[in-house]
């Protein structure tokens, strides 16, 4: 038996071949994004434990997470390091202050920061044996007016020694000569670095020649990280400052940049899903049409004594080669995977060295796992169905027994799924908690595609049969043909267009959803948004106060509300805690804007002491106007305050954070008094039109190009921009799972070529030409294909309405249909079947026509 398994293993190996690439994708992009991941934390983690201090003295970590930042920078006084420095165990202490809130500009205003979204980091100078960077040029900064810059950043935006540069902080904008370069002698992790001398940067970064952002201290030999950092602490207080040592520093920085790893890796991984997903679709299809090609020789082999468990057994092993190849192939191909990634990261300033790629011991494990488990999973159910033949019946070359039940069966499983599925789905658009819903989407979404994959082959005949049903007056006979070619094997043609189903479904429902969101948005625009301009950073992160005194300043301007954002943590009623971002505006805030509230108005909403509130979620927690709400700021600063007001906004939580939580400026100046305006919304000045006061605006904030002007049309395009992001990442995966749909289809049209070879070439012998037969089969291909799309969008809509009930809990209540998506899905996979068709209709019509008719 395992020699009949391998020749027939090595006699089918190029019908294996198709079946092969899709196990190799699938591994690839598993093995390659293992790889990707454990080389980026190997590098960092040596660059992170190399480059930290022993033990560093910190402002006091308050443990808020908001979503957007205020600006201001937290320091201690500078005056530590030399109260360290007499703590018996310190070497050396010195002060460090850098920031990231900076902005970099040229003589010609362009930055020169990076735009990968890596920051730019302005610090003091301070050589140490650990630094990342050293002077290879030029000489190191000597007071005030005097920079270095990195070499990277200076060959990458041609800056020399010698140029001037604009640095736009906090405190204020200032001008810096570059007098020197300095080089990385680590990974460079794209960031642009501007190196002052310790006291400007002090003056100039923090705006306090006496604070620090951080005390780094290095312990004398013998005398460990942790001791040091008890030592320390007792000294200064346990709870009056962060304290950190080279490992606890290490760990916090491959924290910050694990969720820049973790979007990579899941997104990988998710093409890797989709890579199985249809490949095992491709294989089970590979298989059982084998399988069927082999009745007789199956037969034979039972007849000359071996058993159902040794035939099983067999086509098993065969489906374990066919894994173990693909495997092999996709590990070296995710080698590969990988080897680009780190070469793309470097195009974007990320300097990876390949040679220390990391390959772990779990990554060839998994990419084995996931091959031979793909392959052996797939493989399963054909072997069964092999060992359930007679010997009688496959030697008289009968059709393989069963092929009634399994659709009986498939209807009343198939059956029951969907009407799971079905009900999870209605469950999901009649939830009135997101949580709830959410979770019964995922569940209906499951469901119902493997109801549709299982009730596949029944919804064949009468699909098909409505898609097919003018080809015969288009096409005639031939038309006629292959349409009754699509119909002959329903299983197999549901399982083969189940492969592009997947991928299409996923598409249309991602489709309606990234619509739906963004006429939602426009709708929210165009009822909230009152002013004529909205000055905001390219990142919404919050700018100097001289842009704010330059806008108010410009010729047209009228009226001028500024927008903050703060982290707080907030104690309910109802004993929550919640942690969420909070926005302050200045009191003419109804003039630039338009907000509906349930109870109050923006007047006692804005009052000092006050606090607005979304009404659902004082719903929630049981809030109302009149309570008051205990809040904590950063630094550890508390008040109480009184809701004031509910706002009924159409969008969640109001203003979009958790909550829709606002107050005051006043309010937010005396907690957070060193916080940055986020956003400006500017009202033209009387007499002045709208295209006027943008080019006074624009001429304004040339000098800050970090700053952009937008009227309500760019507001909504850079929505639509972020939605797309999300948009064409499900493209990509359309875009792999129609690769993979296109073997598939490739794979069945040519196992169906070989075993309809007496009947091609009888065709031939009967007057049909190799046009009308590579058109027959381009037909067939063609309404496969369809048939696919057409389940795939029908499937996929009904996701996206649901998936717009998840999102409309949280304010998003429009519904829009793409229609042209959905016009260019059905014509793509029209095109998707005619290519598909090239290969195995170039060869029906090439074969021999007495070959052919002789063929058994």
């Amino acid at each position: 038996m395992l020699k009949a398994t391998l020749r027939s293993f090595l006699a089918h190996k190029g019908r294996l071949l198709l079946s092969a690439l899709a196990v190799v994708l699938s591994v690839a992009f598993v093995s390659g994004s293992l790889i990707f991941s454990d080389t980026v934390t190997r590098t960092f983690d040596r660059l992170f434990a190399s480059t930290s201090a022993d033990v560093t003295v910190g402002p006091k970590d308050d443990d808020l997470s908001g979503q957007l930042p205020t600006g201001a920078v937290e320091t201690v006084p500078a005056s530590l390091a030399q109260r360290v420095a007499g703590i018996d165990g310190v070497a050396d202490t010195h002060v460090d202050a850098a920031v990231e809130n900076v902005t970099v500009v040229d003589a010609e205003n362009e930055s020169v920061g990076p735009t990968t979204g890596a920051p730019t980091i302005a610090t003091n100078w301070y050589v140490t044996d650990r630094s990342p960077v050293k002077l290879t040029g030029g000489h190191a900064p000597e007071g005030p007016g005097e920079a270095l810059l990195d070499a990277d950043t200076a060959k990458n935006k041609d800056v020399s020694i010698g140029d001037t540069l604009t640095v736009l902080a906090q405190p204020g904008s200032f001008k810096v000569k570059i007098v020197g370069i300095a080089t990385f002698t680590t990974t460079n992790p794209g960031a642009a670095l501007v190196f002052l001398d310790t006291r400007a940067a002090q003056t100039e970064l923090l705006g306090d020649p006496d604070a620090a952002t951080t005390i780094s201290v290095t312990a004398e030999p013998g005398v460990s990280d942790d001791a040091l950092k008890r030592r320390i602490a007792d000294e200064l207080g346990p709870t009056a400052y962060d304290y950190q040592t080279a490992d606890e520093q290490a760990e916090s920085a491959a924290a910050s940049l694990g969720g820049f790893l973790d979007v990579i890796k899941y997104v990988m991984l998710g093409f890797a899903g989709i890579a199985t997903l249809v490949g095992v679709f491709l294989i089970v299809n590979t298989f059982s049409m084998l399988i069927a090609q082999r009745t007789r020789e199956l037969g034979l082999l039972r007849a000359l004594g071996a058993d159902r468990r040794q035939v099983r057994r067999s086509v098993l092993t065969e489906a374990a080669l066919l894994g173990l190849v693909g495997s092999t192939l996709g590990l070296a191909a995710g080698i590969a995977l990988a080897f680009g990634l780190i070469e793309l990261m470097g195009a974007f300033g990320m300097n990876l060295s390949s040679a220390e790629m990391v390959i772990g011991v779990g990554t060839p494990i998994a990419a084995y796992v996931v091959g031979l488990g793909v392959t052996f999973v797939a493989a399963y159910l054909p072997a069964r169905r092999a060992s359930t033949v007679s010997p009688m019946a496959a030697l008289s070359d009968a059709e393989i027994a069963g092929v009634g039940r399994p659709l009986k069966v498939r209807a009343i499983v198939g059956g029951v799924v969907g009407a799971a599925g079905a009900a999870a789905l209605a469950g999901c658009a009649l939830s009135t908690d997101t949580g709830t819903a959410a979770s019964l989407l995922g569940l209906g979404v499951v469901l119902t595609l493997i109801a549709t994959v299982i009730a596949g082959p029944l919804l064949v005949r009468p699909v098909i049969r409505v898609l097919g049903g003018a080809f015969p007056a288009l096409f005639g006979s031939v038309g006629r043909m292959s349409q009754r070619n699509a119909l002959r094997n329903p299983r197999r043609t549901g399982a083969t267009a189940a492969a592009l189903m997947v991928g299409i479904a996923l598409v249309g429902g991602m489709s309606v959803a990234s619509a739906s969101m963004t006429k939602s948005f426009d709708d929210e625009i165009d009822k909230t948004l009152g002013a004529d301009f909205v000055i905001q950073n390219q990142n919404f992160m919050p700018f100097p106060q001289e842009v704010t005194d330059k806008v108010r300043a410009t010729d047209g301007a009228g009226l001028v509300v500024r927008q903050r954002f703060t982290p707080v943590e907030v104690r309910l009623p109802d004993g929550d805690r919640i942690e969420t971002t909070a926005s302050a505006y200045d009191p003419d805030l109804d003039e630039v804007a338009n907000v509906t509230y349930a109870e109050g108005d923006s007047a006692a909403a804005l009052a000092d002491g006050a606090l607005a509130m979304d009404v659902d979620f004082a719903r929630e927690h049981d809030v109302k106007v009149g309570s008051t709400i205990p809040v904590r700021f950063p630094a550890g600063k508390s008040a109480e305050l009184k809701v004031a007001a509910l706002t009924d906004q159409d969008t969640a939580d109001g203003f979009g954070m958790q909550g829709g939580l606002y107050f005051g400026m006043g309010t937010i100046e005396k907690y957070v008094p060193d916080g940055q305006d986020s956003s400006l919304y500017v009202n033209a000045g009387s007499g002045v039109g709208a295209d006027e006061l943008r080019a006074d605006l624009e001429r304004t904030l040339d000098a800050y190009p970090q700053v952009q002007v937008r009227d309500q049309a760019d507001y909504k395009e850079l929505i639509r921009n972020q939605i797309a992001v999300l948009l064409y990442l499900v493209y990509a995966l359309l875009g792999l799972a129609i690769v993979i749909a296109v073997l598939g289809v490739v794979n069945t049209l040519a196992l169906s070529v070989v075993e309809r070879t007496r009947e091609i070439g009888l065709l031939r012998a009967i007057g049909l030409a190799r046009r009308q037969l590579r058109r027959m089969i381009r037909l067939e291909s063609v309404m496969i294909a369809v048939f696919g799309a057409v389940l795939g969008l029908a499937l996929g809509l009904v996701w996206g309405v649901c998936v717009q009930q998840v999102l409309a809990l949280q304010g998003m209540k429009a519904l829009a249909i793409p229609w042209g998506t959905v016009v260019a899905v059905v014509v793509g996979s029209a095109v998707v079947g005619v290519v598909a068709a090239l290969l195995p209709a170039l060869r029906a019509s090439r074969m021999n026509v007495l070959a052919a008719i002789a063929h058994e």
